[in-house]
């Protein structure tokens, strides 16, 4: 064959890569039928790390076998630049697609972290130091960071009442603070325009209507009882009269000590907090616990009827009543069975 015959050396490059990305694909299609039949490998990949980086750390723990070929799939397919940082779980011979398309997915390890409602920023915290391993003093702060005050809008020392309580399916490697702000975002979701409206019609602001439905969600066990001790509330105040709510005895005590009573005394209902409203007229400065939307409806419609007392009674329920005489008979009757 003479000189002239020969392919061009651009051509032969072009050739070669063809053969790469035909190779690359056909690797590819013979490991994407299994997902992995070894034990789990846990892969850290922290932020900003090269694909590079990233593959070599698969390679350590037996998820990929091939890394040069696993690094020209992800080229070809483009994964290379969409990979996100996080916790995973892989298994020894995963398929090489089912490896990036999780990387690329965010499919990382998540953990479900329930937020009962009424717990406040303490009980918060105490979750979030069980379930999730952070510091409980690292999601108190997060809680009181006036940066994040200032992004939700929250007009006070702590973002107390603006954190939906929910059920929540967050990264194992969740910070205090991202925790804080999804609990937060997920509160301004559920907000109801309509909400704002009627508030304005019944005289509260945003801080009050939240005020006063962490109080009847602290006081309600059963969903019926909400409006009637949100109607309580609602005449003790167009009376002038004190609220005597215990929840905001207990919040107070929480305050001071970080955590809640099993039950009062007679002496706590002595003391002395703002948030005390044996002592103080009014709603207290802020929300004591975190309200469902139940009780903000409740607060917003409240039940049209005259009691201003009511007293736990049996399953949960309460028993009301108009008078205090009548809310004395109702203790007796109670107390002694009938």
């Amino acid at each position: 064959m003479n000189q002239g015959s020969r392919p061009p050396a651009s051509s032969s490059r072009r050739r070669a890569r063809s053969t790469r990305a035909v190779a690359a694909l056909a690797i590819a299609l013979l490991t994407a039928c299994g997902e992995g039949a070894g034990p789990a490998q846990r892969v850290f990949l922290p932020a900003g790390s090269s694909f590079r980086t990233i593959t070599d750390s698969l390679v350590r723990r037996g998820v990929v076998a091939h890394p040069s070929w696993f690094r020209t799939l992800a080229r070809l397919g483009r994964f290379d630049r969409k990979v996100k940082a996080g916790l995973y779980d892989f298994r020894e011979g995963q398929s090489a697609w089912s490896v990036l398309h999780t990387l690329t997915s965010g499919d990382e390890i998540t953990v479900q972290v329930t937020v009962p409602e009424g717990y406040t920023i303490f009980d918060i915290a105490d979750v979030a130091a069980s379930e999730l391993r952070l510091s409980r003093d690292s999601v108190l702060a997060a809680a009181r960071d006036p940066a994040v005050l200032q992004e939700f809008g929250v007009d006070g020392s702590s973002m107390e009442g603006y954190l939906l309580p929910e059920t929540y399916n967050v990264s194992a490697l969740i910070t205090a603070r991202d925790l804080v702000r999804d609990m937060a975002q997920l509160f301004q979701r559920t907000w109801q325009p309509t909400w704002d409206t009627k508030r304005q019609t019944l005289g509260l602001s945003r801080r009050e209507l939240v005020t006063l439905a962490s109080i009847v969600e602290a006081e309600a066990k059963v969903d019926e009882d909400r409006p009637l001790v949100a109607a309580v509330y609602t005449n003790r105040m167009k009376l002038g009269m004190l609220l005597q709510a215990d929840p905001t005895v207990q919040y107070a005590l929480q305050l001071e000590t970080g955590a809640r009573k099993p039950r009062l005394l007679l002496t706590d209902y002595k003391f002395s907090s703002p948030y005390n409203t044996y002592l103080h007229p009014g709603l207290p400065p802020s929300p004591v616990g975190a309200p469902s939307p139940k009780s903000i409806e409740a607060v917003l419609n409240p039940a049209p009827v005259p009691y201003l007392y009511f007293v736990a009674g049996a399953n949960g329920k309460h028993v009301f009543t108009r008078s205090y005489g009548e809310h004395l008979r109702a203790i007796a009757r109670i107390r002694g069975g009938h």
